[in-house]
């Protein structure tokens, strides 16, 4: 049940494979979590500025991972490490040189709800 929102530059939705970086995230964030069920995730690529460069070639990811509230801050740290270690992963992989990339787990609020028509 893993959600997952990863905001990107606007510019590397046509360098990453998508595809084979969700299907890694989600079997890590599983297999880290202990969660069951299924991961969903949104991408949302977006205008990024990162300090004083103006070349617009340096790329930056922030992954969120929204979880049911209970996990001890340990395993939600050692999710990140191992999530930042993917990303990183597939930023060299396409040949990204530059890149400001960081992961937040948290605790969904009391008040989430999932539809029953996406379950």
């Amino acid at each position: 049940m893993p959600h997952l929102t990863i905001d990107c530059s606007a510019h590397l939705t046509g360098v990453l494979d998508a595809h084979s970086l969700v299907k890694e995230l989600h079997r890590v964030v599983l297999e880290e979590s202990g969660s069951a069920g299924v991961c969903k995730t949104l991408i949302r690529p977006a205008g990024t500025y990162i300090g004083d460069l103006s070349s617009g070639e340096a790329g930056f990811v922030h992954l969120e991972v929204g979880l049911m509230p209970g996990r001890p801050e340990e395993q939600k740290a050692r999710l990140s490490e191992s999530v930042l270690a993917l990303l990183d992963g597939h930023l060299r992989s396409a040949g990204v040189r530059e890149s400001a990339v960081s992961v937040e787990v948290r605790e969904l609020a009391g008040s989430y709800r999932l539809s029953s028509s996406v379950r």
